[in-house]
């Protein structure tokens, strides 16, 4: 490996944990210059990291991988991460279907590295943690011990790494300087700092969250409304986005409830902790329950329209990850929507999801999205994938034996659609309107 004199003038940086959070995590520090150390128990993954085969589907990741391999170096030896100033805890937190964090893995990861850590070593904790983990952690002393929120969103985790609007860094005291090696490597994201006590950084990730799942709530509580009313909300998101106290980037686009697992994880958190502390949580479940009733959009207008009027209807769906741009399929509403339809027969694509995914009796996968829709009665875009907002609608028409689509993201152009002479639905805007009778 070649080193540069700006190599050896910077801290050597670990990351421990090759998943999702780990890998991005990891390349994009590289690309900022520093020799990153990257390990895992599993040297399989290891080895097929080294060779550049990603296990993670994220745009721009393969390319940031193979920019920096000489600076990047992957190992199944705990030991490789004794060499390191500092190292980050960085594996995904897996959920259950409840939305609750399993945080044994993340302990016994740090234990490990506790062990191997150099006598003046700094470790970091970028998982997602509840508050109060931080600071109950033994084997680091304080003023070697941060935990740093990490905000990556899934399809987009590359830009937010390499290109953050702040960080935000929990301290033992806040006062206190950080140290010298990790404001080294912070400063090269050149973007603010905001440096607080442990528990208030673990809580700013959950703040964040929460923030978002307000804005979704809302966008599909009135999306619905104006599919009732006659309204469109595509109208209306423009005047919302404009208003300098809810912005541009705000998520006003309707979808089939909160999907992911990251959201609803901060979600369960929020009411154990209400829970154990006597506080009121009834905005969170009912954001809990808005979700639920507009995941099951699909699956019930597809019900109304077709599966109660034809036996053995076939049905195309496009997409089964939760959302475009990346492999995760952690609460689906794709696969939520199959697994509630168990008698119809589908046939599926996905860019990267296999259709065994699905664990469906009556579910097939095709290569291609247009091939899904011969002798299909429908179809469900299910995913807002961007190789399907390239397939015109009038081609849809041609190849699809029935005319129902059902797009609650609006891949498709909704004008465009009815044209084509499709039976189009979608969220935020009613289909009568769609097809010329209002």
């Amino acid at each position: 490996m070649k080193t540069s004199i700006r190599d050896q003038d910077m801290p050597v940086v670990g990351f421990a944990g090759m998943t999702h959070l780990g890998i991005v995590s990891a390349a994009s520090t590289a690309d900022k210059g520093f020799r990153t150390v990257c390990y895992s128990p599993d040297a399989d993954l290891t080895g097929r990291l080294t060779k550049g085969l990603l296990p993670v589907n994220e745009p721009g990741l393969d390319e940031i991988v193979a920019a920096n391999a000489e600076r990047l170096v992957f190992s199944s030896d705990l030991g490789s991460l004794s060499a390191c100033d500092l190292v980050y805890i960085a594996i995904d937190v897996p959920t259950n279907d409840a939305g609750r964090s399993d945080l044994g893995p993340i302990r016994a990861l740090i234990e490990d590295v506790t062990h191997i850590l150099k006598p003046d070593g700094l470790l970091v904790i970028l998982c997602q943690v509840p508050p109060g983990f931080t600071r109950a952690i033994d084997g680091v002393p304080p003023g070697r011990l941060y935990y740093q929120v990490e905000t990556l969103v899934f399809g987009r985790a590359v830009v937010r790494a390499t290109n953050p609007e702040r960080t935000i860094l929990g301290c033992a005291d806040p006062s206190a300087p950080i140290d010298a090696r990790l404001e080294r490597l912070l400063a090269a994201f050149e973007c603010p700092v905001l440096a607080m006590r442990y528990e208030s950084a673990e809580l700013a990730k959950i703040a964040i969250n929460c923030c978002l799942v307000s804005s979704i709530s809302v966008a599909n509580t009135l999306a619905e409304l104006c599919e009732a009313i006659g309204a469109d909300w595509s109208e209306i998101v423009p005047a919302l986005k404009l208003d300098a106290r809810i912005g541009p980037q705000a998520y006003l686009a309707p979808g089939l409830g909160i999907a992911g697992g990251n959201l609803e994880r901060d979600l369960a958190t929020v009411i154990q902790l209400s829970e154990a502390h006597g506080t009121n949580t009834d905005v969170v479940r009912a954001w809990l329950t808005n979700s639920r009733h507009r995941r099951d959009w699909a699956a019930t207008t597809i019900r109304s329209v077709l599966l109660s009027k034809k036996l053995g209807a076939r049905v195309a769906v496009w997409g089964l990850a939760y959302k475009e741009n990346t492999h995760s399929i952690k609460n689906s509403p794709s696969l939520w929507t199959l697994s509630h339809l168990p008698d119809t027969g589908f046939v599926v694509h996905d860019p990267v999801v296999p259709v065994s995914s699905a664990d469906h009796p009556h579910a097939t996968g095709v290569e291609n999205p247009v091939e899904a829709l011969a002798g299909a009665d429908a179809l469900m875009i299910l995913t807002p994938w961007p190789q399907y907002r390239a397939i015109s609608p009038t081609d849809i028409a041609k190849a699809l034996s029935g005319r129902i689509v059902l797009d609650p993201y609006g891949v498709l152009d909704q004008r465009q659609a009815w044209q084509a002479g499709l039976d189009y639905y979608t969220l935020g805007l009613p289909h009568e309107r769609i097809n010329g009778s209002a």
